[in-house]
């Protein structure tokens, strides 16, 4: 997963980020308003964590800035604030939880994983496309029930196809969502192909029809049409 940390305590950032980095992800740091809105300009996250006071403004200007921009990642506001009216004032305008600091951060990460699951598979823990089921908790990819082995980024890299089957993806957007922040240091998109080529072959080798489509000049599309 793909998460931004808008938080300006330094040490505090650096531990949410080492943490969940430990869990697997892909992690990008805004110590400011103006850093986190240049990040999401940028780039796409499966889930922000938001603290409400930040240097230069507030956080929930950038809980306003996601709902004008009709945004989908998940929003996790952490902060020191204990405030009723504070929290029902962040809920509403669109954050998906609200965690006081100090928190534990197996707990954070419990949150994270159970809001990234509610909205990429409506509350289920896993996801199925016709012979194809990928299991969300264990990580795991079946086909017709047998476990397709797949390394981290090409099991991150067909959840993210099958999430958003029927779209296309281009090229760019499928290395953001690998490489993260540091995808602008890819001097070739060639390395995609090259996953998507593995992915292809395994799923069609355990028994699977094939779904990926190039679509020229742009990217792929996971469809049956």
């Amino acid at each position: 997963m793909k998460i931004l940390i808008i938080e300006d305590e330094q040490d505090l950032q650096r531990n949410i980020s080492q943490y969940l980095m430990a869990e697997g992800n892909l992690c990008s740091m805004a110590s400011t308003y103006l850093e986190a809105v240049e990040r999401l300009g940028s780039y796409e996250y499966d889930c922000i964590l938001l603290d409400l006071t930040l240097p230069d403004g507030e956080g929930l200007q950038i809980l306003n800035y996601l709902k004008r921009m009709d945004r989908k990642e998940g929003v996790i506001i952490v902060s020191a604030r204990n405030s009723i009216d504070q929290k029902i004032e962040g809920l509403g305008l669109g954050a998906d939880d609200y965690l006081v600091k100090p928190f534990h951060l197996s707990e954070l990460n419990a949150r994270i994983l159970a809001i990234v699951r509610r909205k990429s598979a409506h509350g289920e823990r896993h996801i199925e496309f016709n012979e194809i089921r990928v299991d969300l908790d264990a990580k795991e990819v079946l086909v017709k029930g047998k476990v397709v082995y797949m390394t981290k980024k090409e099991f991150d890299l067909l959840l993210y196809f099958v999430s958003n089957k029927g779209k296309v993806i281009s090229k760019s957007a499928a290395v953001e969502h690998i490489w993260g922040d540091d995808s602008d240091m890819a001097d070739s998109f060639d390395f995609i192909y090259t996953h998507i080529k593995n992915i292809r072959k395994k799923l069609i080798d355990a028994g699977s029809r094939d779904y990926f489509q190039s679509v020229y000049g742009i990217g792929y599309k996971f469809t049956t049409v």
